[in-house]
């Protein structure tokens, strides 16, 4: 019998690409690596992010090209952007929820294999040091409670890497050299979250 290999489709921006650090040390590349240490079947993840993009421009892009018709897992991480840029959160509800949805088809309805991770707080690192960080930070956290409340209303999985992404503040080595991104290290703990989540699914 020919072995079932699953399919994992990770839709984002620049923290879902892994800017700054190999490819194969972004947290798609690193859960799978997880997971096939715990001896299951997958492909390389299929990564639909770009550096900059929005919410809106994940939408877009989503809308204008062809994907699989079915994966077994995806996850969502966007909205960053939509904050640095001082969009509304009113609009990103629109679009989260747009691309919430389209998650799920994705996966052929089974909501529950649809992994929405929080948005890491840029507010940080060094990058922000002359910006209003609180500020930064409680505005992340209200793009966090839209993502949370979306995925409890449509029952998927969510996952707070928020709390792990502030942790940079007092240690340098959770972020890349660009002093924006993460590093592998701090990747490892998101992908070791989506890995034990996905295992728990069974």
């Amino acid at each position: 019998m020919s072995q079932h290999y699953n399919t994992l489709l990770c839709l984002g921006d620049s923290y879902t690409i892994g800017e700054s650090v190999p490819l194969h040390d972004s947290f798609p590349y690193q859960t799978i690596q997880l997971l096939r240490k715990k001896g299951l079947h997958f492909y390389a993840p299929e990564i639909v992010a770009k550096t900059g993009w929005t919410s809106f421009e994940l939408a877009e892009h989503l809308l204008h090209h062809q994907y699989n018709e079915q994966y077994d897992y995806v996850t969502l991480l966007i909205g960053v952007n939509n904050q640095y840029r001082g969009l509304s959160v009113e609009d990103f509800k629109t679009d989260f929820e747009f691309l919430l949805k389209k998650a799920i088809h994705f996966v052929n309805n089974h909501a529950a294999h649809v992994i929405v991770l929080s948005i890491p707080d840029w507010g940080v690192t060094p990058f922000a040091a002359n910006r209003d960080t609180q500020g930064i930070s409680k505005a992340i956290d209200n793009f966090n409670t839209v993502c949370e409340s979306y995925a409890k209303q449509y029952q998927t999985k969510f996952i707070n890497i928020t709390e792990d992404t502030r942790k940079a503040k007092n240690d340098e080595s959770l972020l890349a050299v660009d002093k924006l991104h993460y590093s592998a290290k701090a990747m490892a703990v998101w992908a070791e979250k989506v890995a034990d989540t996905i295992i728990e699914m069974g």
